[in-house]
């Protein structure tokens, strides 16, 4: 399976990033792998394309091609959704959300 985090079988993320609000951000660990990611997330424009967006590997992101890998695991996975941003932040679209939603309820193996 797809993870090493030992209560779930297959992390799935198909929106990236947030903003940190308060205290309870500091030792938040999607933001301390976003750097090391960071080459591989600003080749994607920001969901909330500013300059310093674009710079800032943390800032949200959606990735499109990702919302069919549920589709694609043949056996049922105890899935994690989004370990890796705020999936109900302000700049995660609207539209996005419900198309994550509509696979999930479609792909209701998965636990």
């Amino acid at each position: 399976m797809g993870t090493a985090i030992e209560w779930t079988d297959e992390t799935w993320n198909p929106a990236t990033g947030c903003t940190k609000v308060s205290a309870g951000c500091d030792h938040c660990y999607a933001a301390r792998m976003a750097p090391r990611l960071s080459r591989y997330y600003l080749l994607r424009t920001p969901a909330a394309d500013t300059p310093a967006n674009r710079d800032d590997p943390f800032a949200v992101r959606t990735w499109p091609e990702r919302l069919e890998q549920p589709a694609k695991w043949k056996k049922p996975r105890k899935v994690f959704v989004n370990s890796m941003s705020d999936f109900f932040h302000k700049d995660v679209p609207e539209d996005f959300v419900r198309q994550v939603f509509q696979v999930v309820l479609r792909e209701d193996r998965h636990l």
